[in-house]
């Protein structure tokens, strides 16, 4: 029997949770452990972090934490990373709570934001605080969607800044995937904003069972008796999928060209090729595995993906759900300008939805893909084929996940799939209160090894690790709302600074255990002829002086190659000097980019590329020059194979060209110094011992373990204070600029600085530098809009097969603009480097054509014609492009350059781009 006083303590705790015992009447299932747990802390007035699987229903925590303020009076604000994602909350919530009680901002959207629930992305809330928005003041609980973004190297230091900056009085509830160190985050939310409960659960409510798809059939990953929800750190395979994976070793190693014995070109073969798409489909239809996500790292090669399944003939609807698919895409779609959809390729579109194919990636534009997670939502999409930025919180669970390759193009090479990635990638596999189980299928690749995958899936580790660095636009708004000194207070706050202090301790300890081993090895070392640690020394100093003469060679050929390539005019004959691009090449387009020229060139094999500084390691040199015909058309293979046999007839000519050489006074001092370190080597007493190698081998550990020790006192010195020493810099250079200034000390931010407090933009500093100077007065609305692009655009394609243009000419009104623009950037840059700061994205010409003919009017073909920009990608970097012109429309010093801004959005906001 219970006592009065636990009596009462249970009565005041049905009082506190009263509105959650309602929500969890109103929903069909029970609430998971965790979150009745995170629930009732929310209800307890806590700050909550909660780290769960995708699928595990983590977002409940958020949609009680946004009733529990509701029900008290208090505002709420739901934020979430991309605007897709907040658009999708916003439509959940208004049915839960009425259209007039939930209001939308984005960066481009604002509907109903005096709401007392307001859904949001990230990068509005941080713009409302740094503005003192009196909407903060009845703030009861920020709800912060896929928190774990705030390892975006791009983006992530915007949840950092909310998190430090939200008044205490507010509550957050932080919503995570599964990552390996939730207590490492918690522990630091604890620091920043006090009372805060962890919540992690690593349960699945939909089991997850991993497979591989063979061209002989599909079979399990672990062997029978493996838990797949706990297959420990090196589970047993499946004995069957590894003899069909030894057969088919064995088969290649004895076809043609098989292991020993390379193809004709003297490349080996890869292993078997993957299964055709169409087959893949039709394994899982049988299999009763559909609707599947089927995940590829390539945008292209996602709409391949469709064709391939829609000309194999394959339909995977009813033709009950194609009459309704083709009645939500009309509803849909109907307000599109009929001009857009040949552009948007609209009818082919919508043919593969009927027959339930689909792709989902960037560069299709914000309806497409809404209409896609809409219909695959609904069931009556199968199989929707995407890129990895599906995997961030749309809503759209599936009964399996396949991935075609473990490996993806980051940018810069192919690299493995990491098990975090992996885990967040498969996690949508198994519908829960659909399904009993998911599924996660691997396809049979060149390269596929299974025990890569087995150690994959086995694994799930997902390390948060902060991107946080201070922008401009912070250190500016640290500066005016708290001071200097505080400011770098907070900054040592942040999730990035506490694990640099957290590994300080570690690095320390290491210091000391290498110490140690470099008195062993001095000790080891010890020659009776002399100090042999300074004749090692000595051997050192050479080793250097070696690789400083190869860099100081390699240098003055990056530079003669780099003048050589700004030079370049049409008719010029190149020889390239090594590399995959070696070989004559005949120049057909140059290019007059001030940063980075790549121009057009043909090569003696007849190909076309273009010829960029990064891929000439080897140098180039213009050895002659060659007619090229006036209406000469790179794309045509005729032409290309008559320019390459007249480079091939001339080739002793270009041979017989002598090459110009530059100042080499660098390269003879550097010489110089290396024959006197030679001779001091030759002189010292160690240099004839006869165990001098012995020692010399004992000696380079030693200095091999004194690098290691230098690298790790780096760290430690790099770590302390660190992200303060970045707060430091930036306010040198915008000190040097002019946008804060000395007032004792303190600082005093000048009227650049105010203007530059509302520029919010990954160039922020480039952007107020082209506002200060004036850079951008002279520009019509067009022009303005296509010079905000340069600043914003980043291409995809490092071979683009024509150069940009620049409406009016390299010299003309746009053209002079984006070269005073480019000067700007790059005197910021060398500030930058200066300071040891990352460089400054530069600017690019890539979007100026199309975004300066969209706000002429021009429609959509017309823009998109030669390009190789996706329609999704120009409505997104227009809506970017728009974001930008409304914050100069607010601060720009010049009336004029106001009114030019707001002409601008009105120009670029209409067709596809607002609708």
């Amino acid at each position: 029997m219970t006592s009065p006083a636990e009596r009462f303590a249970a009565s005041r705790r049905r009082a506190r949770h009263g509105d959650l015992a309602e929500f969890t009447a109103e929903l069909s299932f029970p609430l998971d452990p965790f979150q009745q747990e995170a629930c009732e802390a929310v209800a307890d007035g806590h700050s909550v972090l909660v780290a769960a699987p995708t699928g595990a229903g983590k977002t409940l925590v958020g949609e009680y934490a946004v009733r529990h303020a509701y029900r008290r009076g208090e505002k709420s604000f739901y934020t979430t990373p991309i605007k897709a994602l907040s658009n999708q909350k916003f439509h959940d919530l208004s049915r839960a709570y009425g259209p007039g009680n939930v209001g939308l901002l984005t960066g481009d959207t604002s509907i109903n934001p005096d709401a007392d629930i307001v859904v949001m992305t990230t990068e509005v809330l941080r713009n409302m605080i740094y503005a003192g928005s009196s909407t903060l003041d009845r703030l009861g609980v920020v709800v912060l969607d896929e928190v774990h973004y705030l390892a975006d190297r791009y983006r992530g230091s915007v949840w950092e800044e909310v998190i430090i900056h939200l008044h205490e009085r507010t509550a957050i509830i932080a919503l995570s995937a599964t990552v390996s160190n939730a207590e490492e985050f918690g522990a630091w939310l604890r620091e920043v904003r006090g009372d805060t409960r962890v919540i992690v659960s690593e349960h699945r409510p939909v089991p997850l069972w991993p497979h591989v798809l063979l061209r002989e059939g599909i079979y399990d990953l672990y062997a029978p008796g493996v838990d797949p929800q706990d297959p420990g750190p090196t589970p047993r395979l499946n004995p069957e999928l590894e003899a069909v994976a030894k057969r088919a070793r064995h088969e290649d190693a004895r076809a043609p060209g098989g292991r020993g014995r390379p193809t004709r070109g003297g490349r080996r073969p890869q292993g078997r090729r993957a299964p055709p798409r169409f087959a893949v489909v039709d394994v899982l239809d049988r299999q009763g595995l559909l609707p599947a996500i089927v995940f590829i790292f390539s945008r292209a090669a996602c709409e391949d993906a469709v064709e391939q399944v829609r000309h194999a003939g394959m339909v995977l609807t009813t033709e009950a759900e194609r009459h309704e698919i083709a009645r939500i895409v009309e509803e849909r779609c109907a307000g599109l300008p009929p001009e857009d959809l040949g552009a948007l390729g609209y009818t082919r579109w919508r043919d593969s939805l009927e027959a339930g194919v689909a792709a989902h990636h960037a560069g299709m534009i914000p309806l497409f893909k809404e209409v896609v997670e809409e219909l695959f939502a609904g069931g009556l999409i199968k199989v929707v084929y995407a890129t990895e930025t599906l995997a961030l919180g749309i809503n759209m669970p599936a009964r399996s996940v396949v991935l075609e390759k473990l490996v993806k193009w980051d940018g810069q090479g192919h690299k493995d799939l990491t098990a975090g990635e992996y885990t967040q990638l498969t996690g949508r596999a198994g519908r829960r209160g659909i399904d009993v189980e998911g599924h996660a299928v691997v396809v049979e690749h060149p390269g596929f090894d299974a025990p890569q995958l087995g150690r994959l899936a086995s694994r799930r580790t997902y390390p948060l690790i902060s991107s946080f660095q201070p922008t401009y636009n912070m250190a500016i708004n640290l500066v005016a709302t708290l001071g200097v000194a505080h400011a770098r207070e907070v900054l040592e706050m942040s999730f990035a600074q506490y694990q640099a202090d957290q590994s300080v301790v570690g690095k320390a300890r290491r210091v000391k255990e290498i110490e140690s081993t470099l008195a062993g090895y001095a000790e080891a070392a010890a020659c009776d002829r002399g100090d042999f640690m300074e004749y090692a020394a000595l051997r050192e100093r050479l080793n250097r002086q070696q690789k400083q003469a190869s860099r100081v060679a390699s240098r003055a050929r990056k530079e003669a190659s780099a003048a050589t390539l700004a030079a370049l005019v049409r008719g010029d004959v190149v020889k390239v000097g090594g590399g995959r691009r070696a070989g004559l090449v005949a120049v057909v387009d140059p290019d007059d980019n001030p940063v980075a020229p790549r121009p057009l060139v043909v090569t003696d094999q007849g190909r076309v590329h273009r010829l960029a500084i990064s891929e000439l390691h080897h140098g180039l040199e213009q050895v002659g020059t060659v007619r090229i015909p006036r209406r000469f058309d790179a794309r045509n293979a005729r032409s290309r194979r008559e320019l390459a046999q007249l480079l091939h007839d001339n080739r002793h000519s270009y041979a017989a060209a002598r090459r110009r050489r530059g100042d080499d006074a660098e390269e003879r001092a550097s010489q110089d110094q290396e024959l006197e370190t030679r001779r001091l080597l030759r002189e010292h007493p160690c240099h004839q011992c006869p165990d001098r190698e012995a020692h010399a081998r004992w000696a380079e550990r030693y200095h091999r373990a004194l690098r290691d020790k230098d690298k790790v006192v780096g760290e430690i010195q790099r770590a302390t204070g660190s992200i303060s020493q970045v707060f430091d810099k930036r306010l040198e250079i915008l000190t040097a600029l002019g946008y804060v200034e000395p007032a004792g000390d303190a600082m005093d931010l000048t009227r650049w600085g105010e203007m530059m407090r509302r520029i919010y933009s990954e160039n922020d500093i480039v952007i107020a530098e082209a506002l200060r100077t004036g850079a951008w007065d002279r520009l019509n609305a067009a022009a303005l809009a296509a010079a905000v692009s340069a600043v914003l655009y980043e291409g995809r394609r490092e071979d683009e097969t024509r150069a940009p243009r620049v409406p009016g000419g390299p010299h003309g009104v746009l053209g002079t603009a984006l070269r005073e623009t480019v000067r700007l950037w790059s005197a910021v840059d060398d500030m930058q480097k200066e300071r040891h700061l990352p460089g400054l994205s530069a600017p690019h010409w890539g979007l100026v054509g199309p975004v300066h003919g969209w706000a002429q009017g021009k429609g959509l073909d017309a823009v998109l014609h030669d390009t190789e920009i996706a329609p999704g990608d120009m409505v997104r970097w227009c809506k970017q492009v728009i974001d930008v012109l409304d914050q100069i429309h607010d601060v720009a010093p010049s009336a004029a350059l106001r009114d030019t801004a707001a002409s601008a959005i009105r120009a670029i906001r209409r067709g596809v781009v607002a609708y």
